[in-house]
């Protein structure tokens, strides 16, 4: 989307080296926890992510039921966040 902020499909833990070496500094899930039986857990995406120094922010989005208090809720983590950011759902368009 830009050089600050990027979206992608569903991460898992074993991610996260590809992405901090990428440049990323942190992170935003949009995909609330338990949305398909094969996605890792918010708590496993935030524990790699310390791991590997990058900051996570936690803003569940129900798929096609994206409300203007989401999209505040987004606007916030953005602005708290270290850029660049990548931000994650199960396709990425959530996150765009």
């Amino acid at each position: 989307m830009s050089p600050k902020a990027t979206v992608s499909p569903q991460i898992a833990a074993m991610d996260m080296a590809a992405i901090k070496a990428a440049g990323y500094r942190a992170i935003i899930c949009n995909r609330p926890d338990g949305e398909g039986a094969d996605q890792p857990s918010f708590e496993e995406i935030e524990a790699a992510a310390r791991a590997e120094g990058i900051e996570t922010r936690y803003v569940p989005v129900e798929s096609g039921m994206v409300t203007d208090q989401d999209v505040a809720a987004f606007g916030q983590a953005l602005a708290e966040v270290q850029r660049p950011v990548l931000a994650y759902c199960r396709t990425g368009t959530r996150s765009a």
